[in-house]
C-alpha cells in the first residue's frame, strides 16, 4: 500500500501540461525585467534632467534681476540645488561653468564636453567661472553626476559613465547681464 503523499507526488511528476508555460516564463522574465528596470532608470534620469534645467533657469533669473548677492560658484550652485529639490547629494555633485561670449558671433566658449565632477579625484577645482561685465552675454553650463539606480541592468548598464561609475546630465543656458 502506498502512502497518499507518494501517489500525489508521482501524479504531479508525470503531469507535463504546464512545462511549456514554465519554459516561456523562464525565457521571457529576464527580458521583461530588463525592460521594466530600464524604464524606471530612464524615468528617473528624465525627472532629474527636467529638475536641473528648471532650477538652472530659476537661478539664472535670480542673477538677471539682481538679488543684491554677489554671484559666486558656491552661491549659484546652492541656489540651483535649492530650486531642484530632488537631486541626490546636489551640492557635491553639481559643477558650473560660466563664461562670457561675443553677441556678434555664434561660437561657444564653453567647449564640446562639459566639465563635470569626478568623484574618483581628490580635488575638483572650480574652473571657467567668470561673472562678466554689464551688458555682456553669458553662457552657463551645469553638469550633475549621479549613480544609476540599477547600474548593472539595461539602461543603467549601457549609459556613458565616468571612472567613478557616475552618469552625467548637463544643461546649458544663456543670459545677458543687466546694464546697471
Amino acid at each position: 500500500m502506498q502512502l497518499p503523499f507518494v501517489t500525489k507526488f508521482r501524479a504531479f511528476a508525470a503531469d507535463n501540461r504546464g512545462t511549456v508555460a514554465v519554459v516561456d516564463f523562464a525565457v521571457m522574465l529576464p527580458i521583461f525585467l530588463t525592460m521594466f528596470l530600464s524604464g524606471v532608470e530612464m524615468g528617473m534620469m528624465t525627472v532629474r534632467q527636467t529638475l536641473m534645467e528648471s532650477a538652472l533657469d530659476r537661478a539664472v533669473r535670480d542673477v538677471r534681476i539682481g538679488t543684491g548677492q554677489e554671484v559666486t560658484h558656491d552661491w549659484l550652485r546652492k541656489r540651483i540645488c535649492d530650486y531642484a529639490g530632488l537631486l541626490p547629494d546636489c551640492e557635491s555633485a553639481l559643477k558650473l561653468e560660466l563664461r562670457s561670449t561675443d553677441l556678434r558671433t555664434t561660437s561657444s566658449t564653453l567647449g564640446d564636453t562639459p566639465d563635470c565632477i569626478n568623484r574618483n579625484e581628490e580635488l575638483n577645482p572650480v574652473v571657467a567661472f567668470n561673472n562678466g561685465q554689464r551688458s555682456e552675454m553669458m553662457l552657463m553650463r551645469a553638469c550633475f553626476v549621479f549613480s544609476p539606480i540599477f547600474p548593472n541592468v539595461g539602461f543603467g548598464y549601457n549609459s556613458d559613465k565616468n571612472a567613478a561609475g557616475d552618469v552625467a546630465l548637463y544643461a546649458t543656458t544663456a543670459f545677458v547681464n543687466e546694464p546697471g
